[in-house]
């Protein structure tokens, strides 16, 4: 048993474990995308069949490898909340869905793709910035709700006789304010309400939203995922920090702060210059002791 764990451990930290993987996902993908051709699956429908079964097989034998991997404690499987989502995805393909449900089926099928995601670390990186703002990002869109909500009822009130086809309610200016905010057309919009309303009240109120609605907010949202970016590289360095005590608890961590690394080259520096400095001192009393 124990070479067996072994051996999968071996195998779960291999490059070319990784890469197979990774090719798996994609021969997935692209199943999943062939299925939507009717013709092609009429001609080749069972050869894409026995195809994806061969896939799911490999995924399932790639969780049973994982798990041994962690033996004598399997259950750290699903402290990685990646490992969960591919659990889930492959538990979903296996499970006996009735011909009503195929949709269903497909559907896990098509999520196998997102698993990119799991196999790709910078991709990691990427979907763990974005849910670290989230929270975040609920107060911009709080933020944005309100302007939507003070320039929609300005917009009825100041447009809404001159151009009821973009401010004649205030779910209709909702909607051109969204057409607004994206800079669709917004020109069009400002020409049409400009033909009915005083031109200065126009353009003021036009630039001012699409400053504070795109620019504004964009920024907003920019410096927001630049921190999540920032939360998600220290928890992947974390995560890397865990598993390399797990793997090895005598070995020193490789995936040590820069900060810290520097800090202890520095003593080691200032170690052998202090030797350096006795041998030095060491040399010129031998010296002397031979001159006399």
């Amino acid at each position: 048993m124990v070479a067996v764990v072994a051996l999968c451990r071996h195998i779960v930290n291999a490059r070319a474990f990784q890469r197979f993987i990774t090719l798996a996902i994609v021969v997935a993908g692209a199943l999943v995308g062939l299925e939507t051709s009717p013709s092609l699956m009429a001609e080749h429908g069972a050869l894409v069949h026995a195809l994806d079964a061969v896939v799911l097989v490999i995924f399932s034998l790639e969780i049973v490898v994982r798990m041994t991997a962690e033996s004598p404690h399997p259950w750290r499987y699903f402290r990685d909340p990646w490992n969960c989502f591919d659990f889930a995805i492959v538990a979903g393909a296996l499970m006996p869905f009735v011909s009503g449900y195929v949709t269903v089926l497909r559907l896990f099928r098509l999520l196998r793709v997102l698993r990119l995601v799991r196999a790709i670390p910078r991709l990691q990186v990427l979907v763990g910035a974005l849910l670290h703002s989230l929270p975040s990002m609920g107060y911009v869109v709080l933020l944005l709700g309100l302007l939507f909500y003070i320039y929609g009822v300005a917009g009825v009130f100041f447009f809404g006789e001159a151009a009821p086809s973009y401010f004649g309610d205030l779910g209709t200016a909702f909607f051109t304010l969204f057409q607004i905010v994206t800079l669709e057309d917004w020109i069009e919009v400002l020409n049409t309400v400009r033909a009915g309303a005083p031109s200065g009240l126009a353009i003021g109120y036009f630039v001012s939203f699409i400053l504070f609605g795109t620019m504004v907010m964009l920024n907003l949202v920019i410096g927001i995922v630049l921190e999540g970016m920032k939360e998600s590289q220290a928890d992947a360095l974390a995560r890397a920090d865990r598993a390399a005590r797990d793997a090895d608890p005598t070995a020193s961590t490789a995936t040590q702060p820069a900060d810290d690394l520097g800090g202890e080259i520095r003593q080691v520096e200032a170690e052998l210059a202090r030797l350096s400095r006795r041998l030095a001192h060491l040399g010129e009393r031998a010296d002397a002791a031979r001159r006399r």
